[in-house]
């Protein structure tokens, strides 16, 4: 019997006794009854290949030397779970981690109905709304480094813009980051002010999405602005909610720099962040294992809050 012969050559039969592949029989491959546009593919693909090296490669090399003592020189010594129970054990891991977990509880609830105020400002169109959309959204623009050094000036004790408007009112000048008490406030204002603008995009667009005839007719019924709110607008914006919740509990257990910048972990250790004590431990005490093991915990409890906060914002059907 002679064989089938294409123009790139001899074909190849496919396992199983299949049909011979082709680069024209995948050109014309199909996916639920639609065809591939392998175009879109190799657009993705400049990205897709260093996010395997960069991003996946070494989030699986962090799992590997989460289990090993290694201090960047010489090889990883296997050494099992001990880096984990080391962690369980560890007074500041647990110090970090409460430092954390309040400073998204300040962040995450505020950040958010800073943005809904912004976005349902914007969305009225009233006079001035382009100028106080562009407003709003420009300290995202701006890098987190000049965030936090302009607010540990506008915090200072003594001289901060924060204080001296306060005292104008009778208020005592307040520490805001040389007092364990008030240090994560301190933080968490410059963190609002600088994560509220994209929060408010979303939830602008997740506003704009809602018909206008919605409000009409609860107008119609008797509703008043605050009823609507409640009963129509945030039902409907339930999907934008729920992304801008999620990344800002992700950015909040992930944050590092705002800390850095503005108290590097002070006033003893009463800001420090998880990533920050991970930062201390890996690179510089060179306890790479260990930071990779609090890395891998973080990674997990991220995922969990996640899934939690999906099912809980989870969207109804109407």
């Amino acid at each position: 019997m002679a064989r089938k012969v294409t123009a790139l050559g001899p074909a190849r039969a496919a396992p199983g006794g299949g049909r011979p592949f082709s680069l024209a029989g995948l050109r014309r491959a199909t996916w639920h009854g639609e065809r591939i546009d392998w175009t879109a593919y190799l657009f993705v693909l400049p990205f897709f290949l260093p996010f395997l090296v960069v991003t996946l490669g070494a989030a699986l090399f962090g799992f590997y030397v989460s289990f090993t003592d290694w201090g960047i020189i010489g090889a990883p010594h296997w050494i099992g779970v001990k880096n984990y129970v080391r962690a369980f054990t560890d007074p500041w891991v647990w110090k970090t981690w409460s430092n954390t977990l309040r400073y998204g509880l300040l962040v995450v609830p505020a950040t958010t109905l800073a943005a809904l105020a912004m976005a349902l400002f914007v969305n009225l169109r009233w006079r001035g709304y382009t100028f106080a959309r562009a407003a709003f959204y420009a300290p995202n623009v701006v890098s987190v480094t000049v965030i936090g050094l302009v607010w540990v000036w506008m915090l200072d004790t003594q001289f901060g813009l924060v204080n001296q408007y306060l005292g104008r009112f009778g208020v005592p000048d307040v520490p805001w980051l040389t007092n364990p008490k008030w240090v994560l406030y301190g933080i968490g204002m410059a963190s609002v002010w600088w994560d509220a603008g994209f929060s408010m995009v979303v939830l602008l667009a997740g506003l704009q999405d809602i018909p206008h005839e919605l409000r009409e007719t609860a107008a119609i019924d008797g509703a008043n602005r605050l009823q609507t709110l409640v009963h129509v607008i945030l039902p409907l914006l339930r999907p934008a909610l729920s992304l801008v919740v999620t990344l800002l509990i992700i950015g909040t257990l992930r944050v590092f720099s705002q800390i850095y910048i503005m108290t590097n972990g002070g006033p003893a250790g009463a800001s420090a962040s998880v990533i920050h004590y991970v930062y201390e431990i890996g690179f510089s005490k060179y306890q790479l294992g260990y930071a990779g093991a609090i890395s891998v915990m973080l990674f997990v409890t991220i995922l969990v809050l996640t899934v939690i906060q999906l099912r809980v914002f989870r969207e109804k059907t109407f």
